[in-house]
């Protein structure tokens, strides 16, 4: 038998060294804070990071290389006088002493607060929440969304007036950490290189967790996330970089594993090399179900080069943006759904945004409307399946849109199918400002709002409507700008199309 010491510590056949005679004692590894997510009926994710020194070069925050057991609690009070779970779980060098915790058989519709212990060290206290009984209703839910945080290009002022709005769950869209290397006119020092390497994204998540208004917001409830492009290289497409470049498989696995890494994420989107299941389905009892896509890994190239184009090749039948797949796994998500509201949690606009006048349309091709025929599918699935009420969430774009999404985008006139709410950057492209493309609203009526300031949305889902508060903040290149409600939307239960509050 092996006695267990100071030194020595036995869990699950693993021999730990634990702070003792010959072993330092870890300083302060909580610099990133906690994080929760993917919360079901009954259970979460619980998410830390050890890292003593976070910004190191090498990307590994300081830690020995070794394995560090990590204590932590779940409990129904701030104070943790009633903790009902918890456990202990095992940081290793190999997945840069990240911590995803899967606790489970907790009671539905709950709040929970949650922290973890390491060599004396205890975290800041989070607090998550489980989603409703699957066949309830529940109480209305506020839910929060937001894309589009580059660092250097201004503060996340954002995160915090999110926070602050006491969300029960948190989704972000995409581009949470940018791969540039800093520029001239950065407002906050970005670190290290454009991001091609392990090392280099684990340095850039660590830069972006080491900031306090984005851990207030990943402390005040759980958030559900999935990438877009910026997470790895711009406009990316599965296998297909933006420029040719040799290395991109490796590049791509060493971003999804630090994406992994980083986030509240279950152990199933555990990346292998280039491959990373991230879409996946999460109801919020009966009244909504959230289908989180990702439109990047499957797509096919963007059509004509990308860019904003008259292309004929997007129309073409068998383009996809989602790959086959993950299409009819939505498909029969539609199917089979009995929930009041269900909500596609995905990247780039869906709705058409033409921006030529005359007969021809000029699109973007790195959204929906380079895969007209994907579109079209997953809009009839829609529809078909009868679905009682559809929203389409999206980022990417750096400004506040709200659409109406059409049966036929060839007539105006044809039923709206849908509702679009697109969220603005965080800070991305800096300030913003009030100019608004009149000329995109012109031929595109069936675009409620566009806006050009930073900030992010508010919804709040009940059995009778969704009511949108665009939020935008006037600048962030500063920090401490107050948020302010820019428009309000309501879409009625049955009854598709933003009507103006």
């Amino acid at each position: 038998m092996t006695s267990v010491t100071r030194r020595s510590l036995i869990i699950g056949g693993v021999a730990l060294a634990t702070a003792g005679a010959g072993v330092a004692k870890l300083d302060n590894p909580f610099t990133l804070g906690v994080a929760s997510g993917d919360p079901s009926h009954d259970g979460v994710v619980l998410w830390t990071r050890l890292a003593p020194k976070p910004v190191n070069e090498d990307g590994l925050g300081g830690m020995p290389n070794r394995v560090v057991p990590v204590h932590w609690e779940l409990a129904e009070d701030e104070r943790f006088r009633r903790v009902v779970r918890r456990g202990v779980e095992l940081a290793r060098p190999q997945s840069a002493h990240s911590v995803h915790v899967e606790p489970f058989g907790l009671r539905a519709g709950r709040e929970y607060f949650y922290r973890f212990r390491v060599d004396g060290h205890v975290s800041p206290v989070g607090r998550t929440r489980t989603a409703p009984e699957p066949w309830a209703i529940g109480s209305d839910l506020t839910m929060c969304f937001a894309s589009c945080a580059h660092f250097g290009e201004g503060y996340f002022t954002a995160y915090r007036r999110l926070a602050e709005d006491d969300p029960d769950l948190v989704l972000h869209l995409g581009d949470y950490q940018y791969e540039y290397a800093a520029k001239a006119s950065d407002a906050r020092v970005v670190l290290g290189p454009e991001t091609r390497t392990l090392a280099d994204y684990r340095l850039r998540h660590a830069q972006y967790k080491t900031d306090a208004d984005l851990q207030f917001a990943h402390s005040v409830a759980p958030w559900l996330v999935v990438w877009d492009d910026h997470e790895t290289e711009n406009n990316w497409a599965d296998e297909v970089p933006e420029q040719p470049d040799p290395d991109f498989a490796a590049r791509r696995a060493a971003a999804f594993q630090a994406y992994y890494e980083n986030m509240p994420l279950r152990r199933g989107a555990r990346p292998n090399g280039i491959d990373m299941q991230l879409y996946r389905r999460v109801r919020w009892g009966n009244l909504a179900t959230f289908h989180m896509l990702d439109t990047r890994q499957y797509r096919d190239d963007q059509a004509c080069g990308d860019g904003w184009k008259t292309c004929a090749d997007a129309g073409s039948p068998t383009r996809t943006i989602t790959g086959a797949a993950q299409e009819a796994w939505l498909l029969d998500g539609f199917r089979r759904s009995r929930s009041r509201w269900d909500v596609l949690g995905q990247q780039v606009f869906f709705a058409e945004r033409d921006r030529k006048d005359g007969p021809e349309k000029e699109l973007s091709m790195d959204s929906w409307d380079g895969y007209l025929a994907s579109r079209d599918r997953i809009t009839r699935g829609w529809v078909d399946a009868r679905v009682r009420n559809t929203v389409v969430l999206t980022g990417d774009v750096h400004a506040h849109y709200a659409a109406d999404v059409k049966a036929d985008w060839n007539d105006p006139a044809s039923r709206t199918v849908g509702t679009e709410l697109v969220c603005t950057s965080v800070t991305s492209g800096g300030d913003g400002n009030d100019t608004v493309d009149q000329t995109q609203l012109r031929l595109n009526p069936h675009i409620k709002l566009h806006s050009r300031r930073r900030g992010y949305v508010r919804t709040r889902f009940s059995s009778s409507e969704m009511r949108a508060d665009f939020r935008t903040l006037p600048f962030v290149r500063t920090p401490g700008a107050e948020a302010v409600t820019l428009k309000s939307f309501v879409v009625e239960d049955r009854n598709p199309g933003l009507n103006p509050v």
